[in-house]
């Protein structure tokens, strides 16, 4: 306790020691005046000083301390706000990526319900019979990349009904390849190269490019099993209307062919000349009918031929009638299968009253005996074709 009171003792009398009593001499114009500044107000005003000097630290600590914790409350907030605004644009891109795929499914779906209806009226069956009357199986159904993994578990809805999409696509691709298998089976027995009729077609195509936009306005695709669809659908068009063009009916109510296709003797000198139709004599004025539909193309006379009329059937094939003894039809006309185009006669080059019949492929003479005779099948073949073809064209009239 003494160590302690003394060091206590110690202590005021330095601090005593700083405050001394002052006298200042203060002279003005020869007048001496003394001015006495005491240790006790000494001491008074730096215990004044000392407690403003504190009160100012204590403010300053404080005003330091309340940055501080507003700083973090306003990081905080700031960080809150981030992630509320982070938060707000994801749901964004989600709700845009949701709209988005759902416009791209309906867009599929318009489609395949289009192609559905244009070319088989109904939805085509999970699976096909085969030739022993076993069902085959549903295909794999195709890949197609509308619903990103990504998405969230509410877009699952969205996925499943992009599952039904690919199942249906996938079955109406196998029942598109059945048919154009069929009728490529009978265009071959016709005599005709499937595959050239084909890339013959698809080389008469083109235009400007403009990118396909969907409901939302955005450039799209809808997807590879489209694509596959769609080529497949081509090519069962274009054998299906091949089929049609083909003149399987006979252009005259006669019998007899005075003369083939090919090689002959020319009945006038006798030299060998090439023939390049069938002949069918009859009766002056006997009924001339279109072998196939098509449209009127030339009514007119032709060099050798006489009197002639021609029929574009389309897909390149074009039928010719001549020595005609008379018109029953005009340029432009639409004619059907076993109309009334013209009459039989004896014109232009011609020893006697007959039909000379030719059908041309992209301009080439073709023997017409391989279109007359058709078998069975291939004419069962062709009226199925001729159906979906005709229903085809009404519905697009409409």
């Amino acid at each position: 306790m003494s160590s302690k009171a003394t060091g206590l003792r110690n202590l005021r009398q330095r601090i005593s020691a700083l405050f001394q009593d002052h006298e200042i001499f203060i002279r003005t114009h020869g007048n001496v005046r003394f001015l006495r500044i005491s240790a006790v107000w000494q001491k008074r005003v730096a215990l004044i000083v000392g407690a403003v000097l504190l009160v100012w630290a204590g403010i300053t600590l404080a005003i330091l301390a309340n940055q501080l914790l507003t700083s973090g409350e306003r990081a905080e907030v700031a960080a809150k706000q981030a992630a509320a605004a982070a938060a707000e644009a994801r749901i964004a891109k989600y709700r845009d990526r949701v709209a988005e795929t759902a416009a791209d499914l309906e867009e599929r779906q318009d489609q395949l319900d289009e192609w559905s209806d244009a070319h088989f009226g109904v939805e085509p069956a999970a699976a096909t019979p085969d030739d022993n009357g076993a069902a085959k199986p549903e295909p794999a159904a195709l890949e197609t990349s509308a619903i990103d993994p990504t998405l969230p578990p509410e877009a699952q809805a969205l996925a499943r009904i992009e599952k039904r999409q690919e199942a249906f696509a996938a079955r109406l691709l196998a029942a598109v390849n059945a048919r154009a298998a069929k009728a490529e089976v009978a265009v071959a027995q016709l005599g005709l190269d499937p595959k050239s009729l084909v890339r013959n077609a698809a080389t008469g195509r083109g235009g400007p490019f403009i990118p396909y936009r969907g409901k939302m306005g955005k450039v799209n695709a809808l997807g590879p099993s489209f694509a596959a669809l769609e080529g497949a659908l081509f090519r069962m068009e274009v054998l299906e209307r091949t089929l049609v063009a083909v003149p399987s009916g006979k252009p005259a109510d006669v019998l007899m062919l005075s003369s083939s296709f090919g090689y002959r003797s020319d009945p006038f000198t006798g030299a060998g000349a090439m023939h390049a139709g069938i002949d069918f004599p009859g009766p002056l004025g006997t009924p001339i009918v279109a072998a196939a539909p098509g449209r009127v193309v030339f009514v007119g006379q032709k060099s050798g031929y006489g009197n002639v009329v021609e029929v574009d059937h389309g897909q390149g094939i074009l039928t010719r009638y001549a020595h005609l003894s008379g018109f029953n039809t005009v340029v432009g006309s639409q004619v059907a299968a076993g109309q009334q185009i013209a009459k039989m006669g004896s014109t232009g080059r011609s020893t006697g009253s007959h039909l000379h019949f030719e059908v041309r492929l992209n301009g080439v003479a073709v023997n017409p005996r391989r279109f007359l005779e058709a078998k069975a099948d291939v004419l069962e073949v062709k009226d199925d074709a001729r159906q979906r073809v005709g229903a085809l064209a009404a519905s697009s009239a409409r």
